[in-house]
């Protein structure tokens, strides 16, 4: 478990996304798909009463920062969010494939 700000980010690979929880609840998750070396985002949600919190932003950070330390796959994204996430934050660009 990871905390970013207030939101505590896991990784529940029995339903292939990070989640995020405020005081307890479900925030918000990023889906993923593995593949051989490769890990691809699907897509993002923040339940609407947890938005503009910066929910979204810890996910994306917190699924990169594992990827990054786990260093056996590289990223790549179908979902917008994570995507235009990833464009304003070069430092993690070396991830991307």
């Amino acid at each position: 478990m990871r905390k970013s700000g207030e939101a505590e980010i896991t990784n529940n690979p029995g339903r292939s996304r990070y989640e995020a929880r405020l005081d307890g609840q479900l925030a918000g998750f990023a889906e993923y798909e593995l593949g051989d070396g490769l890990i691809t985002f699907t897509h993002t949600l923040v339940r609407p009463v947890f938005e503009g919190r910066g929910v979204g932003a810890a996910l994306v950070r917190a699924a990169l920062d594992d990827v990054r330390a786990a260093g056996t796959r590289k990223v790549t994204t179908s979902c917008p969010f994570f995507r235009g996430w990833l464009e304003r934050h070069p430092e993690y660009h070396d991830l991307c494939r």
